[in-house]
């Protein structure tokens, strides 16, 4: 009978582990919902696409701080995405999230990096875009499934304008 109370125990403890994580999931989410504008949605013409990639959207953190992550709004969610380059910005698009639009005039800079919250790689595997929304800057971190990807993105959203078709 001593094991079923530890093990009951153990069970309950956990249990108020994973509500604690939600509730302080939830507050997080709220507080950030007061300080952090709605991201932008996808125009209903963003124009042709000039690259895409698929992979894993990992998350969006406050500029500069990778652990400080965005759960407002849905941006907390690692999901499977598509990333679609337009002329006049990039289509954050998710599959069970909601999808979102960073607009070009918007970005402030374009990166590898190996770290981003919820992902923490050896090498720079990640892509993450720095952008303004409103008076916040964030970081959105990417992990394509093909790396020989970045440079192009690099490339169209740092050292090109985007809306003159530079390939």
């Amino acid at each position: 009978m001593e094991r079923f109370w530890l093990v009951l125990a153990i069970v309950v403890f956990f249990l108020l582990c994973l509500a604690g994580m939600r509730l302080g999931w939830r507050r997080r989410s709220r507080s950030q919902s007061a300080w952090l504008p709605p991201f932008p949605e996808i125009p209903a013409e963003p124009g042709e696409v000039r690259l895409e990639s698929v992979g894993l959207y990992v998350s969006t953190t406050t500029a500069g701080n990778w652990q400080d992550r965005v759960v407002t709004r849905g941006a907390g969610l690692r999901t499977g995405a598509v990333w679609r380059l337009h002329p006049e910005g990039v289509a954050v698009e998710r599959g069970g999230a909601p999808d979102f639009w960073i607009p070009r005039a918007s970005i402030t800079g374009v990166r590898r990096d190996s770290r981003i919250a919820g992902k923490v790689m050896g090498t720079d595997a990640l892509l993450v875009l720095t952008w303004r929304l409103g008076d916040v800057e964030l970081d959105t971190g990417f992990r394509g499934d093909d790396l020989d990807d970045y440079p192009q993105w690099i490339s169209y959203l740092s050292d090109h304008d985007i809306k003159g078709g530079a390939q």
